[in-house]
């Protein structure tokens, strides 16, 4: 061990080495940090945003997504090469930093050296097989993106230099160690602890001490210029994603998951509502810009872009990053496209997949609020007209007032105005109020309320729209005139906790809500049923085993994460399962969301009709569903997939309003 530490030293160890050595680091180093500098200077660009809050939850939790790659891992493949790639170059890092701490400080200085014994023996092992895990998982990767080429994967010239560069250091680093071992450690036992080294070690046996002390010296240069030029290229590279990707996992959005920023629309002194440039974005959106890998895993989840539609989420964020680096001085919406932002479902598929925590949907928000605000432009005329229906009527339908509340004719409930003394409030939503198919559902939920010996009350005629699809198209104003009327309403009513059978209201009156002053327990039928089922409080006739399969809404699963309690209540009314390929917090999007409820689908194929086909591979003969909205997309998905006998939806409440005892008339 003696030998291999006076070779090291030998080239590491003495001032003309250690000299130029370190200025070349500064050097290194200064570059980089011009680079960085350089590009905080246009993050500066945007609006102030405080993502500072609750520092050392940030910090550990940020830390555990890096160190454990957990964002990268979750797609198999790509993803896992990719992982195990940065444990490998990770351990290598660590391990050339514990021989600098050693060579050039704690031995010259303190006398102290820990890279000895046991300890060296297996840190010789770990680093040797990290290196050919790094080398292998490089390998691979090089071949999925220059040889097999995946559909959507863009290549650029500097992705091939970063190949080049990583795996040269990698090679250079074995044949480094290779030359040392010939040299000082071939036939002691000491070789066999570094297997990889010991076959690049016996390559080189031939060429005797003194040429492979000139090899190792030679190598180790440029191996440290290889290493050194790697720092340097670091903000002038998709490298860059070290530092950006690994900081947005620190930024993440602490507040209500899916919540938007609530804008001041009594701002006397706002000259604009919305994104129209860049200095109108936040300095985190410029930022997640930057940290976009081009990894695809966005593009390949959106409804949008797989239904042939102009959009990819993926190409938006890169364009923003043009505009930002390139022309600040143009116009976000032209950079982006008009019909690539209307396309835009706000599924969150995008972001809930994203590695490098890139949020997505405020960004297209924010630029729609400026259309709609500011310039009055909307996706069609239909679209137009259910806003207009909106404000007039409090429902994007067109029906009026005081039909709102017909639906629960029979069924004993009563408008708070005429009895306020309930268990619930059921906010029951514009489509569960006025659409025939969706009525059923809301007769449904209140059956199993009472079922279960629960009062339930409604708002009635004085319902409006939660306001949620047309916030999502951009109508900020129109949103929260509809809010204040129905917090006003339900505050005045003293009412003790809310349940919808809509996720989109569930998400705008449990989150968004709270912005505007209204603080109660929302909670969703599905998960309100399982606590009634889970207590023995609702209790089910003996279940008729059936066929079926699920669909995630994104408002529910990837907006609020619930998917278990809709599953247990599928399988107490008797349902098994057949899983699609696309379920869970990958489930595909129904077509509905961001207001796309409200607009004619003109580009590409329709997405309720993909979700369709994928609901009719499983074979099962039912589709469930716990949204209104989907449920009205996939009634008409079927009869434009011309599959009208093979498949039926139904809703989770009327599968259990079925199977209560002595069920009556819906």
């Amino acid at each position: 061990m003696e030998l291999t530490r006076e070779i090291y030293w030998n080239i590491g160890g003495d001032a003309a080495t250690l000299i130029p050595m370190y200025l070349l680091l500064l050097v290194a180093v200064a570059v980089m940090a011009r680079g960085i500098w350089q590009r905080i200077l246009v993050y500066r660009l945007g609006k102030p945003l405080d993502r500072t809050d609750d520092l050392p939850k940030r910090l550990v939790e940020g830390l555990g997504q890096v160190l454990a790659q957990k964002g990268v891992m979750r797609v198999p493949g790509a993803g896992t090469a990719h992982g195990l790639f940065f444990f490998g170059f990770f351990l290598l890092f660590l391990g050339t930093c514990l021989i600098v701490l050693q060579a050039d400080l704690t031995d010259p200085l303190f006398g102290i050296k820990f890279l000895k014994g046991r300890f060296y023996l297996f840190y010789s092992l770990i680093l040797d097989v990290a290196g050919a895990v790094a080398i292998l998982m490089l390998s691979g990767l090089f071949v999925r993106r220059y040889l097999l080429k995946p559909e959507g994967l863009e290549t650029r010239k500097e992705d091939a230099v970063i190949h080049g560069l990583l795996m040269a250091i990698l090679i250079t680093g074995f044949l480094i160690e290779g030359a040392r071992m010939a040299a000082t450690e071939l036939g002691t036992p000491l070789a066999s602890w570094s297997p990889v080294g010991l076959m690049v070690a016996n390559g080189l046996a031939g060429l005797g001490e003194e040429g492979q002390r000139s090899l190792h010296a030679w190598l180790w240069w440029f191996h440290l210029l290889l290493a050194l030029g790697f720092i340097a290229l670091i903000p002038f590279t998709k490298l860059r994603h070290l530092l950006t990707a690994s900081a947005n996992h620190l930024l993440i959005d602490h507040g209500p998951k899916g919540g938007l920023v609530t804008l001041d629309m009594e701002d006397d002194t706002a000259e604009s509502f919305g994104a129209a440039k860049l200095t109108d974005l936040t300095w985190k959106d410029i930022f997640d810009s930057d940290a976009c890998t081009l990894c695809k895993r966005c593009q390949d989840l959106c409804p949008a872009f797989a239904t042939d539609k102009p959009l990819s989420p993926m190409k938006m964020i890169n364009r923003l990053n043009e505009v930002a680096f390139s022309a600040p001085d143009s116009g976000l919406v032209d950079a982006v496209g008009k019909d690539e932002l209307w396309s835009c479902t706000t599924c969150r598929a995008c972001q809930e997949i994203c590695p490098a925590a890139i949020e997505h949907v405020p960004k297209f928000v924010e630029m729609r609020r400026n259309l709609v605000l500011m310039e009055g432009e909307f996706p069609g005329d239909e679209v137009m007209t259910a806003v207009d229906n909106t404000e007039v009527n409090g429902n994007p339908l067109g029906m009026t007032f005081a039909g709102r509340g017909d639906w629960a004719e029979g069924l004993g409930v009563k408008p708070l105005d005429e009895d306020p003394d309930v268990d619930l409030l059921f906010f029951v939503g514009c489509y569960a109020s006025f659409d025939r198919r969706n009525i059923m559902i809301a007769r449904s939920f209140v059956r199993l309320c009472q079922a279960a010996g629960l009062k339930v009350g409604i708002l009635g005629k004085a319902e409006k729209c939660c306001g949620e699809p047309v916030r999502k198209l951009g109508n900020e104003y129109l949103y929260q005139t509809l809010a204040l009327e129905n917090i006003e309403l339900i505050k005045g009513y003293g009412v003790r906790q809310i349940v919808t059978t809509c996720p989109h209201c569930f998400q705008t009156l449990s989150k968004d809500y709270m912005d505007l002053g209204l603080e109660l327990p929302v909670e969703h039928y599905t998960v309100f049923l399982d606590q009634l089922v889970s207590k023995g409080r609702l209790k089910l006739g003996t279940p008729q085993s059936f066929d079926c399969t699920y669909h995630d809404s994104c408002y529910l699963g990837r907006y609020n994460d619930i998917y278990d309690a809709p599953r247990r209540l599928v399988a107490a009314a008797g349902g098994k399962i057949r899983e699609m390929t696309r379920r869970g917090d990958r489930s595909f999007c129904c077509g509905a969301g961001g207001g796309r409820i409200l607009a004619e689908e003109t580009l590409g194929t329709r997405i309720s009709e993909a979700r369709i086909t994928m609901a009719t591979e499983t074979g099962a003969p039912v589709l469930v569903s716990n949204c209104p909205f989907c449920l009205t997309m996939f009634e008409d998905g079927i009869k434009g997939a011309d599959c009208e006998s093979e498949l039926k939806t139904l809703d989770i409440a009327e599968l259990l309003a079925d199977r209560l005892p002595n069920q009556g008339s819906r």
